[in-house]
């Protein structure tokens, strides 16, 4: 029998009384996570060494911590309005940053907030490298006895949806009862701004064990802002937009690189004059580029492309929205065979116009705009988006392979890597001295999916260089002492200077391609190394056109399309006001031009000799500078001023 809770200290008493000493916990990443259960739960183990706890999970959200300075002034007020002033953080998190995690209390994540750990040994220690596909199997080895998942309800709370994470529960449920260990005590709790999803995501209440349902007040869910698309975004994304074969299948990552793809996708369908317009200033030669003839195009979508992602997030929404996201596919293979091959009769289109969905999912992260487009969904639009187990959006083997390969005809799966090298192995979430940034999660699984599907192909996005303590650093890399993809599943990469097929090529020609998207103060000595280490013959002279590859004439590329709108720095929409993007803008320049002791001092003595400008007040009070006080915040409005001044002459 379920049992039902509103107060969390009881419910985790009950949880409590029903599982052994040594607590093997999980819970899912990002969204699903319920935060205010695991710190109840954490605060009675923290305080019990008896009862021993080992937390498995992922993605533990927490609002980033506001560094000294400026920032800070941006991101206090920021913070408490986009997460709300009573967001719960996870103490455990707070613990993990400071290595302070009781000796008897262990987390173990595949996958972290993106450079959150880099400076806690704890986290390090016990980061496990996984496949996403292979956490389910991991979660049975360790003996999990317990799972915490965040769910919505229906009225009456007889049905429950997974919702935001049907990605590992079912599959993990499966996994340690096939290992022979006994179904693990399933605990709800019920969150009211969760969106319902409905068909697999949906299950009775008493299949779990226990389900919470605290009072009000309820917390925001975690939203994430929005990230600014700057010059090299946008043209990385025009670029892949332009090998997306209509009639395809869809996947992409997170960020401002996945934000510039469905920005330009859409462009493409919406408005493919204007989307031409910008893609012939970027390359006028890019429609006879031999991937995009091969695997791409560039006419508007007529049959529209079919989304299966571990992540639903805010471009799939822009892409539902723009009418590019809308080919469906059926559970029953003869009908996919008939609809891929064109024999299909007028009842077979019925058939999967009627029962069809367009977009899989394993999970869902985004922005508040984004949770409330999910709740104000249409019923055909909501029965259009189907949320599944991670064994069968990021795998073709999980279950049926067969109708997997016919729903996932021309897939196009787009992520992001840090580094690449010239032979073609990319390096995606950790450094060289073994930190872990984030993790794999399911980039590999996609990656050998472009190659096992037949029209499959996988592109990793990077930009071409990194600003490192002031100085410039190029991301395009001769060699790198950590690996993420192996440079055997090497295919497509593209940077803000172009494409590079490296699909079964000799090494030669990878490092030909893969200097040909350099930024052209790199691209000698990539191509110099490469002579010395025999992978280049040596007569092999730089195209004379490598050397417009520079920030500086891209920017002047992409000029009008920035003035004109086609361009926007917030293509999906903003969570910062006007004020606020301004000074988006003007922290970023300050933070490029500060990053070396020489650099800091010279941009010091320029904010000493500005004197400020006309528009400067709004943004100066909204950073509590209007009124500085002592010399410390005098600077710093000098600072703020000159580099609001710089921003807005050049946007």
């Amino acid at each position: 029998m379920t049992l039902r809770f509103e107060d969390l200290d009881t419910a985790v008493a009950a949880m409590l009384a029903r599982l052994p000493p040594a607590l093997h916990i999980g819970a899912p990443l990002g969204l699903g996570k319920p935060h205010r259960l695991l710190n109840a739960l954490y605060a009675r183990v923290a305080a019990d060494p008896a009862r021993p706890m080992t937390l498995y999970t992922a993605l533990s959200l927490d609002p980033p911590p506001a560094p000294p300075g400026l920032a800070r002034r941006f991101m206090g007020p920021f913070a408490e309005r986009q997460f709300g002033a009573d967001f719960p953080r996870l103490a455990y998190v707070e613990a993990l940053r400071r290595d302070a995690l009781p000796a008897h209390v262990s987390v173990e994540e595949f996958y972290l907030q993106s450079g959150a750990m880099l400076g806690s040994a704890q986290a390090q220690r016990r980061y496990a490298s996984l496949n996403y596909t292979h956490v389910a199997r991991a979660l049975a080895d360790r003996g999990v006895n317990c799972i915490v998942q965040k769910v919505a309800a229906n009225a009456d709370a007889t049905r429950l949806s997974l919702s935001s994470n049907t990605d590992l529960t079912f599959d993990a449920v499966d996994a340690i009862v096939a290992a022979g260990h006994p179904r693990p005590l399933l605990v709800a709790e019920i969150d009211p701004h969760l969106p319902w999803l409905d068909g697999t995501a949906v299950v009775d209440a008493d299949w779990f064990d226990l389900v919470i349902a605290p009072p009000a007040p309820h917390p925001k869910l975690f939203a994430l802002p929005r990230q600014p698309v700057g010059d090299a975004q946008h043209a990385i994304g025009l670029y892949a937009s332009a090998l997306v074969r209509d009639g395809g299948t869809l996947q992409i990552g997170i960020g401002a690189l996945a934000d510039a793809l469905c920005h330009a996708l859409a462009l493409r369908h919406t408005d493919n004059a204007a989307y031409r317009r910008v893609l012939h200033a970027l390359d006028p030669t890019l429609q006879a580029h031999p991937a995009v003839r091969a695997s791409g195009g560039l006419e508007p979508f007529g049959q529209g492309l079919y989304g299966c992602s571990e992540m639903i997030n805010e471009g799939f929404r822009r892409l539902v929205d723009a009418g590019v996201l809308r080919r469906k596919v059926v559970d029953k293979a003869p009908l996919m065979r008939r609809v891929n091959d064109g024999s299909a009769s007028p009842l077979d289109l019925d058939l999967l116009d009627r029962d069809g969905q367009f977009l899989h999912g394993a999970f869902y992260l985004g922005s508040q705009d984004f949770y409330d487009w999910l709740h104000g969904l249409d019923d055909a639009t909501r029965r259009g988006i189907g949320m599944k187990r991670v064994s069968e959006v990021n795998e073709l083997y999980g279950l049926d392979e067969g109708l997997e390969r016919l729903q996932r005809r021309d897939g196009r799966f787009f992520n992001t890597c840090m580094m690449a090298t010239a032979l073609g192995a990319a390096v995606s979430d950790g450094l060289e001295d073994g930190r872990v940034v984030s993790g794999v999660g399911g980039q590999y699984n996609f990656v050998a999916m472009a190659h096992a599907l037949p029209g499959g192909r996988s592109a990793l996005f990077l930009r071409a260089t990194r600003e490192s303590g002031g100085k410039a650093e190029s991301n395009i890399r001769w060699n790198y002492g950590h690996t993420t993809i192996p440079r055997h599943l090497r295919d497509l990469y593209i940077t803000e200077y172009g494409i590079a097929d490296l699909r079964g090529q000799p090494d030669e020609d990878c490092v030909i391609a893969m200097a040909g998207i350099t930024d052209a103060r790199f691209a000698p000595a990539l191509l110099d190394t490469a002579r010395r280490e025999r992978k280049l013959r040596g007569d092999f002279a730089m195209p004379a056109e490598w050397s417009a590859h520079t920030r500086e004439r891209l920017a002047e590329t992409l000029a009008p399309f920035r003035r004109d709108g086609t361009l926007p720095d917030y293509p999906l929409g903003s969570d910062f006001t006007e004020v606020e993007q301004r000074l988006v803008r003007a922290l970023a320049w300050l933070q490029a031009r500060t990053g070396s002791r020489r650099g800091k001092l010279a941009t010091v003595a320029a904010a000493l000799a500005h004197g400020g400008g006309p528009g400067d007040d709004e943004a100066l009070a909204r950073m509590d500078l209007a009124a500085p006080r002592g010399i410390g915040e005098r600077i710093e409005a000098r600072l703020l001023r000159l580099a609001l001044a710089r921003t807005q002459a050049s946007g």
